[in-house]
Parts: structure tokens; C-alpha cells; sequence
């Protein structure tokens, strides 16, 4: 049967389907819970969450499933002086956002106390609250936080997006492996080279990461019906991973504008870019990400570029100028069919 891998094995799931974690705001407990208890892994992107935020949404992920869900974090937590930006790196990086500030209607916004989370800090959190599964991204975690887990049996899922990664997270003893083709949307987690040498589509990474590692694999990026799963298990994965599809549906926390361009037609155009967070990420190509896109060697390092952008998303959202917000899509978008995550997942069950 296609439901027994190694990856429903060793989650105790019953069907080997992974909700893509989502960050900055855009997962939901709901989402989570709905395909959680639907049988497959939900899944929280809680890297722009304190630890104490952590560990109390953990505890809410229990009040609403009582299967296994998996909590995301970000290894690598800033690009350089991404945490301490100066004062004069603060003003050049607002002056390239200022003209959509303006357009907005927006002031300039105060230096904060920091930009944003610490994974060490929060990690403590997680440890503390005991999530059964851990996924991550963006690198690896100390070897002394991954013996941590295992002593407290909490499962561990790294995320790769070259054959190499997927090798170093085999022999770091991570127990399943993510392996992302380019086609997904969001962030490029590359870890090892920069992202943009780093972008092999979802066909020929899987094949290659199963040939080279002994941790089973889940394949990620441009699955979004039974015919990305069934072509995700030929290639040797033991799981599937999905984003875009799940993102669309009214129980994520995306907004309301960005749901209704992933059902567009707009949602076939999509780009890589770095202006909104300062690291590559894919999403539905627009103005801002066309006016900026030669202008990458001013943006601020991650996550103060993202510390920026959140002020122009939320007037964005408020003013419905979705030409001025972030639209984090796969390429698989225009494959979309359902609004209802319980529905979605009884969908793929059902077709496979």
C-alpha cells in the first residue's frame, strides 16, 4: 500500500503527507490540526515566534489534535549583521523601501531593540515544551540539540534543497529528510552554497538525495494533486511534502488577497527574488518584486530586510495592494482546486 513508508512508520501517521510549514505569521493551529487529524503531518512555521510564544503554541497544538504535529525553526537566524543592523546600514536599507513607505502612506518606522528571533533561545522553548516532530531549515542544528531530542524523542526532519545538504543532514543522524526541487515556493534554504547556485528541480534531486542517503526522504516543491505524489514515490521517496496547495486553503493564515491570486491567473507568473526578506524565496511575481529586481546589493541582510517589509505587507493588506506585498506561491499554483484543508487531504487520499 502507499501509505506504509518508513516516513508514516516513524511519524505514526497514516498517510505519508506533510502540511509545508509556513512562516512570518502565515501558519495556523487549524491548518495544523485539520491535517493532523486527517491522518497526515501538520505542520507551524513558528521562526518569527519568542521562546515563551513557542512553548505556549505548542501547548495549543495539543488542545487541538491529539496526533503528531511538527513545529518549524529557521537553524540559521541572520545573515550577517542581520541582528545588529547600524544605524547608517538602518537608514540605507529604508531608503530603498521609502518611495512604497510614501505610497502607503507610511513614516519611517523607529530603530527597533532587534530585528528579530534567536534560535538558541528558541530552541530552549521547544525542548521545554516537547513538540513530537521538529522540522528545520536553513542548516543544522548542534549536534548537542539533536541528541537532546532524541533523548527526549522528539522527531527530527531536516530540509535540503542539493544532494550535498541532503548527505550532510544524513550523517548529522537527522532521522527524515526534506528534499525541495526549486519549483517550491517561499524561501530557498540553502545552507551550503548560496541559493541561487543551489536550485535543482524536484525531479532530479529526489532520485539523486534517495541514491545518497540513508534517512528516508520526503520530496517537496511543485506537488499539488495525486499525480505530484505518485510521481514523488517513483522517484523513491517515502513521503510527500506539501506547501501552496495547503497555504491556499481558508484554514492557513495567509490573507485573504493572497488566497484569492493563488486561484488567479496571476499565479501562473511566479519569480524568485530577495526584496522582501533579503533571502531568495519564491512567490507570485509583482510590482515591487520587478522594480527591485536589480537592486539586491542594497537590501538589508535577513531578517531586517524582512523587519522592513512587514510594515509595507500590513498596509499592503489594509489598503489591498497586492502589487505591495509578498505572494509566497510554488509553481504548482495554477494546479489548485480546493479551499477546505480536510477536503484537500481526503482529495490525494482518495485519487491515490
Amino acid at each position: 500500500m502507499w501509505k506504509e513508508t518508513r516516513v508514516s512508520e516513524t511519524l505514526n501517521i497514516t498517510y505519508p503527507i506533510i502540511q509545508g510549514p509556513f512562516g512570518s505569521g502565515l501558519s495556523s493551529v487549524s491548518l495544523l490540526a485539520a491535517v493532523s487529524n486527517a491522518g497526515g503531518l501538520g505542520s507551524f512555521g513558528a521562526h518569527h515566534l519568542d521562546d515563551v510564544e513557542i512553548e505556549k503554541l505548542i501547548g495549543d497544538c495539543r488542545n487541538h489534535t491529539q496526533k503528531s504535529f511538527a513545529i518549524n525553526l529557521w537553524v540559521s537566524d541572520q545573515d550577517d549583521n542581520g541582528l545588529h543592523l547600524s544605524r547608517e546600514d538602518f537608514d540605507n536599507a529604508y531608503s530603498v523601501l521609502e518611495p512604497y513607505f510614501l505610497e502607503l502612506g507610511l513614516e519611517k518606522p523607529d530603530y527597533p531593540e532587534k530585528f528579530g528571533q534567536s534560535f538558541d533561545k528558541q530552541i530552549e522553548g521547544l525542548l521545554r515544551a516537547l513538540p513530537p516532530v521538529f522540522s528545520f531549515v536553513y542548516g543544522i542544528p548542534d549536534d548537542e540539540i539533536l541528541k537532546e531530542c532524541r533523548k527526549r524523542k522528539i522527531i527530527t526532519i531536516g530540509t535540503a534543497i542539493t544532494v550535498d545538504e541532503a548527505v550532510s543532514l544524513d550523517e548529522a543522524g537527522v532521522d527524515l529528510i526534506v528534499a525541495s526541487g526549486f519549483e517550491a515556493g517561499g524561501h530557498r534554504i540553502a545552507f551550503e552554497k548560496e541559493a541561487e547556485k543551489s536550485l535543482l528541480g524536484t525531479l532530479a534531486l529526489i532520485p539523486q538525495v534517495v541514491d545518497n542517503v540513508k534517512a528516508p526522504v520526503i520530496a517537496a516543491g511543485g506537488i499539488a494533486d495525486y499525480r505530484g505524489i505518485k510521481a514523488a514515490f517513483g522517484l523513491g521517496a517515502d513521503a510527500v511534502q506539501i506547501g501552496t496547495a495547503f497555504l491556499a486553503c481558508k484554514e492557513s493564515n495567509a490573507p485573504a488577497l493572497h488566497k484569492e491570486i493563488l486561484f488567479s491567473e496571476e499565479a501562473k507568473n511566479t519569480q524568485l527574488t530577495r526584496a522582501f526578506t533579503g533571502r531568495l524565496a519564491r512567490g507570485v511575481e509583482n510590482r515591487i518584486m520587478q522594480d527591485l529586481e536589480n537592486n539586491h546589493s542594497n537590501f538589508a541582510p535577513y531578517p531586517a530586510q524582512a523587519w522592513f517589509s512587514a510594515f509595507l505587507k500590513k498596509a499592503a493588506i489594509d489598503q489591498k495592494r497586492t502589487d505591495l506585498m509578498s505572494l509566497w506561491a510554488g509553481q504548482s499554483a495554477p494546479l489548485l482546486k480546493y479551499n477546505d484543508a480536510t477536503e484537500l487531504f481526503y482529495s490525494f487520499v482518495e485519487e491515490m
